[in-house]
């Protein structure tokens, strides 16, 4: 509890305190017994403490109606549609949600699993994780289906985020609530979190960071050591289990803005290390304990992988990629951030000319202030760091290597999706528009005639440059459904507890999406996720090389090759099913070239038998 004194957000620092200063206000010191007895009693709640809450309600109900606008369309039909450019991210992330269902209800591991890619499983941790929305949203997942919850959370996730940032803002770095506002708006709203909830609920659910940030500058201002260590290693811990590489992005945020305060003020720098790295190690005690065994099972567990498949320049942004507009914001278009982005879901960058030099006039326009330095060397580093290892201003890159270069080979290093360091950027572009508005509120305050006017004048020049990156509501196409032999349970008459299931033509998403509809009730081959090239190389890639008798029904499917098979095939189909420890294929019955693949399964296992909307082949005289 901090002593009656000075409003942080407002007073300057009498005492020198430089994150005080960072932060616009004076050093937060522990409360006294004497403190305690003057302090004058609270009030009772009453129409007071409502009226103090209602701006805080609305923001929080103006943020839910953007994420709202911005998830409509999946909305409108989530069982229906997918959401997004991205249907592949989204199946897979609904079937985290259901498996994390699952875990829950039966007691299984949350870190691995072998109900995708039988029999050799999945690490969830090498992939998104997720464990702890996961458990959260198992009520929503179990009573109206993982497509629910996956919308529910991205739906969230923005909201979320962007009242957590209006929280801390207001209450700890500026004094007005309009700018802060703005800045929880920026940091959740901005083309980098509406982007990614193209399928990525993992990179949007940001909505500790604020509060992990903030217990970090706690930390630097001493005092309380033993409880705000405790504090931030609970925060760090759910976030753990949130999302590890938004973890992994903040730890590198933080250190950027430590590079930069050691830049601009050494000496407190170094006066400041010691509360700091005293609090972070109680915190690294508390993470330590909890997060061990999925620690081991990321880098050492079964199915780990090292590196993220692809050359890191293959998902970088470019810096012509800042000056441009989003396929997803108001003054984009299908076009505009073609071939300047990875794909529709890595534009982390977007922000147009006219928001660039807004930022490049409020870092000038704070160059006195600590906050100012500080946040300008976070921008430019975490901007700089996602153009990967190479320079490139347009859409063709150069030799002329570039800052990540000198990382890009380290450990975690090489998981990274570089793009995604412009998460952020955005994430300080906020904070520094919101206290270059609290600056410039001040002065509207304080000044009158002429200056006012100027003042106005660059507020509305300000909002101008915000507007073209307003979002629009992403697309939504329709989803294919699964069989309603799995939808409605069916399948529990044909295929034990733990074992898999086989949809025919055997692809990742179908398998994804048939494990989805039936809240990972079976298993299933292959499926759509980050693993390893071979028991023996660790190597990142995506996927699993598919089994002959997978690429044989592909091959049908696709009309590659006609109905005609050996007694090899025979053998070899007969010894995936083993392999995959299979009780039973399953062939809907409006797949394309139905008949042509029901006549091989035929010839493969035997005659198939009709059950409600597949055709169903019992391969456990093979498997048992």
């Amino acid at each position: 509890m901090t002593a009656p004194g000075p409003d942080i957000r407002t007073s300057t620092s009498a005492a020198g305190d430089p994150v005080a200063d960072a932060t616009g206000g004076a050093p937060e010191r522990s409360e006294s017994p004497t403190d305690a007895a003057e302090r004058p009693a609270p009030a009772a709640a009453g129409p007071s403490r409502w009226r103090r809450l209602r701006p805080d309600l609305l923001v929080a109900a103006v943020y839910l109606a953007g994420a709202l606008w911005v998830t409509a369309r999946g909305w409108l039909d989530h069982g229906g549609r997918l959401l997004g450019s991205r249907p592949n991210d989204q199946g897979f992330n609904e079937w985290m949600l259901a498996y994390a269902a699952h875990a829950a209800s039966h007691l299984e591991n949350p870190f691995f699993t072998t109900l995708q890619n039988a029999p050799n499983g999945v690490n969830l941790m090498t992939n998104v994780g997720m464990q702890l929305p996961g458990l959260v949203l198992a009520p929503f997942t179990l009573l109206f289906g993982a497509s629910f919850s996956y919308l529910l959370f991205i739906t969230l996730n923005l909201a979320g985020t962007g009242y957590a940032w209006y929280h801390v803002l207001s209450r700890h770095l500026v004094a007005s609530r309009a700018t802060a506002f703005v800045g929880g708006l920026f940091c959740a709203f901005a083309p980098a979190l509406v982007s990614h909830s193209n399928g990525h609920p993992h990179i949007t659910a940001q909505w500790l960071v604020p509060f992990i940030v903030w217990r970090v500058v706690r930390l630097a201002r001493g005092g309380r050591t033993v409880r705000d260590g405790l504090v931030l290693g609970a925060l760090v811990v759910a976030q753990f289990f949130v999302s590890l590489e938004i973890l992994f992005l903040l730890a590198l945020g933080c250190l950027m803005l430590v590079v930069g305060y050691v830049i601009f003020r050494p000496r407190e720098a170094l006066r400041r290390a010691r509360p700091l790295l005293g609090g972070l190690a109680i915190t690294g005690v508390l993470v330590a304990a909890a997060a061990a065994y999925p620690l081991w099972m990321q880098f050492a567990g079964p199915q780990h992988r090292v590196g993220h498949p692809g050359d890191p320049d293959d998902y970088a942004l470019t810096l012509g990629s800042f000056v441009r507009y989003a396929t997803e914001s108001v003054a984009g278009s299908a076009t505009s951030a073609l071939h300047w982005a990875p794909n529709t879901t890595e534009q982390s960058s977007f922000y147009g000319w006219p928001l660039v030099i807004l930022a490049l006039v409020a870092c000038w326009w704070l160059r006195r202030e600590i906050v100012g330095r500080v946040l300008g060397v976070v921008i430019a580093i975490s901007a700089l760091f996602s153009v990967g290892t190479t320079w490139t201003w347009g859409t063709r890159r150069t030799d002329v290597p570039a800052p990540f270069a000198l990382v890009s080979d380290l450990p975690v290093f090489d998981s990274v999706v570089v793009s995604r360091f412009a998460l952020i950027t955005t994430a300080a572009l906020g904070v520094l528009f919101a206290v270059a508005g609290d600056r410039l509120t001040r002065m509207r305050a304080t000044e009158a005639g002429r200056a006012r006017l100027v003042t106005r004048l660059v507020t509305v020049a300000g909002l101008a440059a915000l507007l073209p990156i307003l979002p629009t509501p992403l697309e939504a196409r329709d989803r294919i459904p699964a069989p309603d032999f799995v939808t409605s349970g069916a399948w529990k008459d044909h295929v034990a507890p733990g074992r898999t299931l086989v949809p025919v033509p055997v692809s990742q998403m179908t398998s994804v999406y048939w494990s989805s509809a039936a809240v990972a009730g079976f298993a299933v081959p292959e499926g759509y996720f980050l693993g390893p090239v071979s028991a023996t190389d660790a190597t990142g890639r995506w996927g699993v090389e598919p089994q002959p008798t997978a690429k044989l029904l592909t091959a049908v499917s696709r009309g590659e090759r006609d109905t005609q098979v050996g007694p090899a095939e025979i053998a070899q189909a007969r010894s995936d099913v083993r392999y995959w420890k299979a009780d039973a294929v399953a062939l809907p019955v409006d797949v394309r070239r139905h008949d042509n693949l029901r006549i091989v399964l035929d010839a493969l296992y035997g005659p198939g038998q009709r059950v409600d909307d597949v055709w169903l082949w019992d391969v456990r005289p093979f498997t048992r």
